[in-house]
C-alpha cells in the first residue's frame, strides 16, 4: 500500500515538472519580450529598465489611429459573425430541410480553402462595389465564417430537444426560442467565438495590407510591420510596439477565459 502512494506521488512529482517545464519554454520568450522592451544601453554598454520605449513607440507609431481602426474592424467583424453562425448553427442543428446534410458539408468545405486563393475575386468585388480603403474592406470579406457556423450548431446539438418542445407548447415560435432560449444556453460557445474571431482580426495583416492604401485606415498589425521595417536595430522600441499591440487580446482572454474553456470543453458533446 505504502509503495503504491509512493509510486503515485513520484508519477504527480513528474507530472508537475513537465507542466513547469512547459511553461517555461513558453513563457520564457515573452519574458525575453517584456524585459527587451524595458531596457536600454547606457554608455559603458550596461543595461537599465525604462519605460521611454513604450512613449516613443507610442507616438512614432501613432497607435491610438491604428488601435481604434482595429477595434472597430474586429468588432464589426465579430458581430456579423456571431449572427451569421448563430443562424446559420441554429438552422443545420434544429430545421428539417432537404439539402441540409450535403449543405453542411458545403459550409466544412470552405475551411480548407485559404482566405489567399480568394483575394483576387474578392479584390474585383470590392472594386466593383467602391469599397476599397473603407472600413467595409476590412470587414465583409470575414462576415460569414464556416467555423463559426460549425462550432454554433454543435453546440446547439448538445441542448436538449425537450426545452424547446416546452417552449413551442407554451406558444413561442421559432424565433423566440432561437433568442430567448437557445442563445443564452449557448453563452460559453458564444465567448468562444467572440474570442476567436476578435483575436484573428486583430492580427490579421493580409487584409489591411491589400484592400486599403490609406493612412487613416492603418491598423495595428500595419503598424508594427512599418516599425519592423524603420526600427530594425532598436530591439528595445520594436518589442515595445509588440507590447502594446498583445495588450488588449490579452486581457480580453484573460476576462472571457472561463467560458471559453467550457465552450471548448463541451463542444461536439451531443445530447
Amino acid at each position: 500500500m505504502k509503495t503504491a502512494i509512493e509510486r503515485e506521488k513520484i508519477l504527480v512529482g513528474f507530472s508537475w515538472g513537465l507542466l513547469l517545464m512547459g511553461a517555461g519554454v513558453v513563457l520564457l520568450p515573452l519574458l525575453v519580450v517584456l524585459l527587451t522592451s524595458f531596457s536600454t544601453p547606457n554608455i559603458v554598454g550596461e543595461t537599465q529598465l525604462t519605460v521611454a520605449n513604450y512613449q516613443q513607440a507610442w507616438h512614432r507609431g501613432k497607435f491610438l489611429l491604428a488601435f481604434a481602426n482595429s477595434t472597430l474592424v474586429a468588432l464589426g467583424v465579430t458581430a456579423f459573425q456571431v449572427i451569421t453562425s448563430a443562424l446559420a448553427g441554429y438552422a443545420l442543428a434544429r430545421l428539417q430541410f432537404p439539402g441540409r446534410q450535403t449543405l453542411l458539408l458545403l459550409v466544412l468545405a470552405t475551411l480548407v480553402i485559404p482566405f489567399q486563393l480568394l483575394v483576387i475575386p474578392i479584390f474585383l468585388v470590392l472594386k466593383w462595389g467602391h469599397l476599397l480603403n473603407t472600413y467595409w474592406a476590412l470587414i465583409l470579406p470575414t462576415a460569414v465564417n464556416g467555423f463559426g457556423i460549425f462550432l454554433l450548431r454543435q453546440y446547439f446539438l448538445t441542448i436538449p430537444v425537450e426545452l424547446e418542445e416546452s417552449a413551442a407548447l407554451d406558444g413561442a415560435n421559432r424565433w423566440q426560442i432561437l433568442w430567448q432560449i437557445m442563445l443564452p444556453l449557448a453563452q460559453p460557445a458564444l465567448v468562444t467565438l467572440f474570442l476567436f474571431t476578435f483575436i484573428g482580426e486583430w492580427n490579421d495583416l493580409f487584409k489591411p495590407l491589400v484592400f486599403t492604401t490609406k493612412p487613416q485606415l492603418k491598423t495595428v498589425q500595419l503598424v508594427l510591420a512599418e516599425f519592423q521595417e524603420q526600427y530594425t536595430s532598436s530591439w528595445p522600441l520594436l518589442m515595445a510596439a509588440v507590447v502594446i499591440s498583445s495588450i488588449p487580446v490579452i486581457v480580453l482572454f484573460l476576462i472571457g477565459q472561463k467560458q471559453f474553456i467550457r465552450g471548448i470543453a463541451t463542444t461536439g458533446i451531443k445530447n
